[in-house]
């Protein structure tokens, strides 16, 4: 695998700054309403102030009646009203903006999942995948919805108040200009190191998630070699680190927010200071002595507001933070190389034959100067049943994994039925067998999500089901585990295989698929592979079984990187 790079160096950095805004740039539209939302309930707002300070006026120095001022309830009622409905549609938007983000960068890493292949991905814990897939992602969702939109949303709102401010009292808008930039100044020098905290926290989770869910699913393992105590200690430290990493985090955004608050408050302290000894008479420098109660107090009311979107903004610092974070781990996962002869492998050949599966000058090598599959080239009539053969790690895998383009050769063509691998239907059964939580019906509908009952029942006795589908109560409803929890292994095994009966394809590839069986599930798996091979589907297998070995038309053997008739 090629070196990725730090994804704390300024170069990736760059790179994920880069990720995030073309992730913005398709949903523009989105952002900018969010934007204008936010405006519209930043215009209500100072209207609110506005109304709110002449009632004071007229009601406290003109002492106008109340009946009087009813209409100016009236438009305060209004602004409040508009005010209400921005801000209801401005999280709506966000929320909306933030789901279509998320599904893009779901969108990316399913195609870049997809082009490397279940075989190179098998190399990744899968719980570092599902954190990446879920985790990750959704820290993207405060970035989009929240912290994009309000860095808009702090200068635009602050600029409106800023000029109102000014036509009142030039002088306090001096006082709102000399202090607003702190805000942003100190935010951007906490927000430096908030970045590396939260890259450290998701490369703690991500590796924490992979080696717990690995743990557990060798629990049976350590627990027979007594290596239980040194897993337990593992995750312990690990989890530990973790939680500092965590701790850290919170606490800077913790201080960051009070650091932010206290010059916000120092600043509205002193505008306030102006305002009471301006209408006292104490201050008489400037434009103090045309001070009103109006003036005075629409100045104190828009001074909180003028600040309270940079200071939103400061809050919502740390989605930045969080989604450089694990926008860092996710281009990493999407700048991973993947094997370059996919392509070539993928390539559909016009001039193939419909009705043949071939394979011209394929080779495959995992290490230098050793090849698993050397120059081979193969063709497979429609309807042959091919039986493959041959020491362990002689390369039968390999060449099913080929041929379900599950891998690409470093060189050579397959076409299946003039196909490129990977876009062709087949059924695949592994050496072992694939099962969901749920049930029996749930697990065969995987492939074929329209199977009536009957069809399921059926293929479920095709597979020598029927005796143990007959002595269960809730039938093709019963419960099974991921593990297969209620069946046997064999059991286990012919319920996958009952999912290529119901989805009837016309190419099955199966791998050592009587393998760690007992004699009765052999039985009933030679029966069923019988079956599809007197329909007339093409099975391609890899086996040492002697049975299956008769049950092909013919057997290739599989050694020393040559594939040649055994």
């Amino acid at each position: 695998m090629a070196e990725t790079g730090d994804i704390t160096s300024p170069t990736s950095q760059q790179a994920v700054r880069q990720w995030l805004s073309e992730l913005a740039r398709g949903n523009r539209l989105w952002i900018r309403s969010t934007v204008v939302a936010g405006v519209v309930a930043g215009i209500a707002t100072i209207a609110q102030m506005v109304f709110l300070a002449r009632i004071i006026h007229l009601g406290v120095i003109d002492e106008v009646p109340v009946a009087d001022l009813t209409p100016l309830f009236l438009w305060l009622i209004l602004a409040l009203f508009i005010r209400a409905i921005g801000q209801g549609f401005q999280t709506r938007l966000a929320a909306r903006c933030s789901e279509q983000v998320r599904r893009d960068a779901r969108r990316q890493i399913h195609k870049h999942w997809q082009a490397t292949g279940p075989v190179a991905l098998g190399q990744s814990s899968a719980g570092t995948l599902a954190r990446e897939w879920i985790g990750h992602v959704e820290a993207l969702h405060g970035y989009f919805a929240r912290f994009l939109p309000q860095m808009m949303l702090s200068v635009v709102v602050p600029m409106l108040i800023l000029v109102l401010v000014f036509w009142l009292d030039w002088l306090a808008g001096m006082f709102l200009i000399l202090s607003a930039p702190l805000i942003p100044l100190f935010m951007a020098l906490v927000g430096m190191g908030a970045e590396k905290l939260n890259q450290q926290h998701f490369e703690t989770i991500s590796r924490l998630s992979g080696q717990f869910l690995d743990k557990v699913r060798g629990l049976t393992t350590l627990q027979l070699f007594g290596q239980t105590a040194d897993a337990t200690e593992l995750i312990r430290n690990r989890s530990d680190h973790y939680r500092r990493i965590t701790m850290k985090t919170l606490r800077v955004a913790f201080l960051s927010s009070a650091v932010l608050e206290f010059f916000a408050s120092v600043a509205i302290a002193v505008i306030a200071i102006y305002i009471g000894f301006g209408l006292l008479g104490y201050i008489t420098y400037g434009p103090s002595e045309e001070l009103t109660l109006f003036s005075g107090l629409l100045i104190l009311l828009l001074a909180p507001e003028f600040f309270q979107p940079l200071r939103t903004l400061s809050q919502h610092y740390h989605d930045r933070a969080a989604a450089l974070g694990a926008g860092a781990e996710i281009l990493q996962r999407l700048t991973t190389p993947v094997d370059s002869h996919r392509q070539l492998a993928g390539t559909a050949n016009p001039g193939s034959a419909r009705d043949v599966i071939e394979l011209d000058s394929v080779s495959v090598t995992f290490r230098a100067n050793q090849d698993v599959l050397r120059d081979v080239s193969l063709v497979v009539a429609n309807g042959e049943v091919i039986a493959l053969t041959g020491p362990s790690g002689g390369g039968k895998s390999t060449l099913l994994h080929l041929l379900a383009g599950f891998m690409a050769p470093d060189s050579g063509r397959i076409h299946l039925f003039a196909q490129p691998p990977g876009s062709f239907r087949f059924g695949w059964l592994g050496q072992k067998g694939f099962l969901v939580q749920g049930t029996w019906a749930d697990n065969l509908r995987l492939t074929t999500p329209d199977a009536s009952d009957i069809a399921i029942d059926t293929a479920l006795r095709n597979v020598g089901l029927g005796p143990l589908l007959d002595s269960r109560q809730e039938g093709i409803n019963s419960l099974v585990s991921e593990d297969g929890q209620g069946l046997s292994g064999g059991q286990a095994r012919r319920l996958s295989l009952a999912r290529i009966f119901l989805a009837d394809y016309d190419l099955i590839l199966l791998d050592e698929p009587t393998a760690g069986l007992d004699s009765d599930s052999e039985v009933f798996v030679l029966e069923a592979l019988h079956k599809l091979a007197v329909a007339g589907k093409t099975l391609i297998f890899s086996t040492h079984h002697q049975a299956l070995l008769t049950l092909a038309n013919r057997v290739l053997l599989v050694s020393d990187g040559e594939v040649r008739n055994a």
